[in-house]
């Protein structure tokens, strides 16, 4: 038998030259390797022993998933979670190419670790499968913005050429011709995004009294397929963050998630919450091995 060993975490751009695919880029090596064979399988070794319902490090009731859709893993992955690379997951769930992740620490037997398949696959799963998390977001809002066609393009159109990664975004009822524009980006992105739209002012691109960035906030997330067939998740969403006394800036949701920014400060109190609300400490009957 032979073992091929190939460096992972580059590439060849479409000019030629040679790149790297940035952090967890291994991980999207090993998958197009994968689906390139046409293989049954990929395994991926990390420094974690598959993937977890949250971080454990947050809520110690944190449970480790035997099997978890393609969507769902790609939505944790965008949303905080880091033990897959987007990318690898977006790969993957494109060529049908079933992932599994173990631990490189621990020997691991033919149900180790987190297999990650399409849907179909998964025959009993919580409404829920995770709470994600992403500490450093920020939350700007451009205020008295003129409520007039082509405003949101105005806006997002610099800040795209700027390189900012825009997330959550939501407008206000407009009043007198006027609103709100409020979105969220990494903290770390403020300031870019803070000159990106003074120049788009200064070039009488947009008119606003003000902007206001507030960096002092986080974002959490619910994941789960279970939710196109359920309802009362967001409800129950809002009711565990009420109960603890914390406050909903911005909401916003998919077929498959409903993510929320709240202050930093509540981050831990918030998952653990909510872990504990979906009672994703338990597994659901029926649940099956990754193998």
């Amino acid at each position: 038998m032979r073992v091929a060993v190939v460096a992972g975490f580059q590439g060849i751009s479409p000019e030629g030259r040679i790149t790297t695919l940035g952090r967890g880029g291994s991980d999207t090596t090993a998958v197009a390797f994968a689906a390139a064979f046409d293989a049954v399988r990929c395994d991926i070794y990390t420094d974690v022993d598959g993937v977890y319902t949250t971080d454990p490090r947050i809520s110690p009731k944190a449970r480790k998933l035997d099997r978890i859709a393609f969507e769902e893993m790609l939505e944790l992955a965008s949303l905080g979670a880091k033990v897959l690379q987007t990318r690898s997951v977006e790969l993957a769930m494109r060529y049908h190419v079933k992932l599994r992740v173990l631990s490189s620490f621990e020997e691991g037997g033919p149900n180790a670790g987190t297999l990650v398949c399409d849907e179909e696959e998964i025959m009993e799963s919580n409404i829920v499968s995770g709470v994600a998390f992403s500490r450093d977001e920020a939350k700007m809002t451009l205020t008295s913005v003129a409520d007039r066609p082509g405003i949101a393009a105005a806006i997002f159109g610099p800040l795209a050429e700027a390189g900012v990664n825009v997330d959550m975004i939501v407008q206000n009822i407009s009043e007198d011709g006027l609103t709100d524009m409020t979105f969220s980006c990494p903290v770390g992105q403020v300031a870019r995004a803070e000159k990106a739209l003074a120049d788009a002012q200064a070039a009488g691109l947009v008119e606003a009294a003000g902007l206001v960035a507030d960096t002092e906030v986080a974002k959490v997330s619910v994941v789960g397929i279970g939710m196109r067939s359920h309802a009362g998740v967001a409800a129950r969403m809002f009711e565990a963050l009420r109960d603890e006394g914390i406050n909903i800036k911005v909401i916003t949701t998919s077929e498959i998630k409903i993510s929320v920014l709240i202050e930093r400060k509540y981050l831990e109190l918030a998952v653990q919450a909510l872990h504990d609300a979906f009672g994703l400490e338990k597994a659901p009957a029926g649940e099956t091995s990754g193998a």
